[in-house]
């Protein structure tokens, strides 16, 4: 099935579920997950002002609410009340040229975008189309297992995150639905379809050169950043080859087999930026791959024949727990020809942790989301056991939304906020008039 739109449980569309505003839901939502006051904004609690409370559909939806309210009642309402209160002059006469002239500036507003859009996308001056961005969606779907509200926002809003990042850069973006492993289960490799989805993706955008894998629970949190000026623009110093940096592993690192080559041996293999075929991050237990790249190359297509090899999935299935990412540390461990095109990039770069992952406190300074640092995304990893995903989403795109405010909506709300700041003062006045009032008629 089809996910250039993301699939609704809704006949006519859109993700609504009756089921948002129920209680059943509201003992889901208050699970243990990363508190808002981790984050340093208070923002990120709906605007709640309570720093320990979790988000919830019932608070998301009162947020909703206020902001439409906010809408009717803000300083710059008062303006357009005004100028629509206004008398209108129409005559047949300018008519006709008010039209042509309003049409005229539309279609150079398209032109522009077109024209940003094809620099961008252009190999030889913006470079997007090297880059296909690969999102692992509709992973509860099936006959098997039901989505449920939450499952559906999460959805939307990851994939509306990634489309408008790739919109902005002139990448590609294809979304895959993971609904297909289900025909992989009889040979154990539910987890080993990332392999055979970079494949098919390599197969379908011919001219691509790098191909980055996303998981369906991480969030871009700077829209701003370019993957060229924040890795591939200095990918040797960006990336790091010699695994002794950074080893929760502990593996052996360079091999001592006497028999292998100089630059098998070396730490750092060819310290060729050129030679690097895959980027991972690692993270508190290994590697880890809800974020990574892959490079289109003859090292990269052996290396994915071994990993989706039979021998890996059906041998070893009950002894990996991770299943994809044990298979290609194997590799890396027991192959010597892997090691010297494998780089590392350090986490915060590309896959930043919410606290609860990786330890409660989430004050890894390696590991965690910084928001002073403006860590470019966010990967809510293994929210499914024990926290709140959709908690932890909204809180992330809310925080975003309020990093990339743009200077006139920083001016907005800050004018907004004092009007509102003022009525309230107002208000306050006039009920302590009252009193006063009432205590004197007493």
């Amino acid at each position: 099935m089809s996910l250039s739109r993301s699939p609704s449980p809704q006949p006519s569309g859109g993700w609504h579920s009756p089921a948002l505003a129920s209680s059943q839901f509201d003992g889901i939502a208050s699970s243990t997950s990363p508190s808002p006051r981790h984050y340093g904004s208070d923002y990120m609690n709906g605007g709640t002002g309570s720093s320990g409370s979790n988000v919830t559909w019932a608070s998301a939806q009162a947020r909703s609410a206020n902001v439409k309210h906010s809408q009717s009642q803000g300083f710059f309402r008062h303006f357009r009340r005004l100028s629509s209160s206004l008398p209108r002059f129409s005559h047949q006469s300018s008519t006709h040229y008010a039209e042509k002239e309003k049409l005229g500036r539309g279609r150079l507003n398209a032109d522009n975008g077109a024209v940003r859009a094809l620099y961008r996308r252009t190999s030889f001056l913006g470079g997007g189309s090297k880059f296909v961005v690969i999102l692992a969606a509709n992973l509860g779907g099936g006959v098997m297992e039901w989505k449920g509200p939450r499952e559906w926002a999460i959805e939307r809003d990851s994939v509306k995150n990634k489309k408008k990042y790739v919109k902005r850069w002139g990448y590609e973006l294809e979304i895959v639905d993971m609904s297909i492993k289900k025909k992989y289960a009889h040979e154990w490799r539910e987890s080993w379809e990332k392999v055979d989805t970079i494949r098919n993706a390599m197969r379908k955008y011919p001219h691509a050169e790098w191909f980055w894998w996303l998981d369906l629970n991480t969030f871009i949190m700077e829209p701003t950043y370019s993957l060229q000026s924040h890795i591939f623009d200095s990918l040797a110093s960006t990336t790091y080859r010699d695994i002794n940096l950074y080893n929760p592993l502990n593996i052996t690192h360079p091999p001592n087999t006497s028999y292998l080559d100089p630059i098998s041996l070396s730490p750092t293999g060819d310290s060729d930026p050129t030679s690097i075929n895959l980027i991972v991050p690692q993270d508190c237990s290994g590697f880890n791959l809800g974020s990574f790249f892959v490079r289109r190359s003859v090292w990269s297509d052996r290396i994915m024949d071994l990993w989706w090899d039979p021998v890996m999935y059906e041998q070893k299935h009950m002894e990996w727990d991770h299943k994809e990412q044990d298979s290609l540390e194997y590799l890396y461990i027991n192959q010597p020809w892997v090691r010297p095109h494998v780089a590392f990039i350090p986490q915060r770069k590309v896959n930043s942790f919410p606290p609860g992952a990786c330890g409660d406190a989430g004050d890894d300074p390696k590991i965690h989301y910084q928001e002073r640092d403006r860590d470019f995304l966010v990967n809510m990893a293994g929210c499914e056991w024990g926290r709140d995903c959709w908690g932890e989403m909204y809180s992330y795109r809310q925080l975003s939304n309020r990093l990339n405010r743009s200077w006139w909506q920083k001016f907005k709300d800050g004018v907004s906020e004092m009007w509102d700041g003022l009525w309230k003062k107002d208000e306050e006045q006039v009920e302590e008039d009252g009193t006063s009032d009432q205590e004197k008629l007493w």
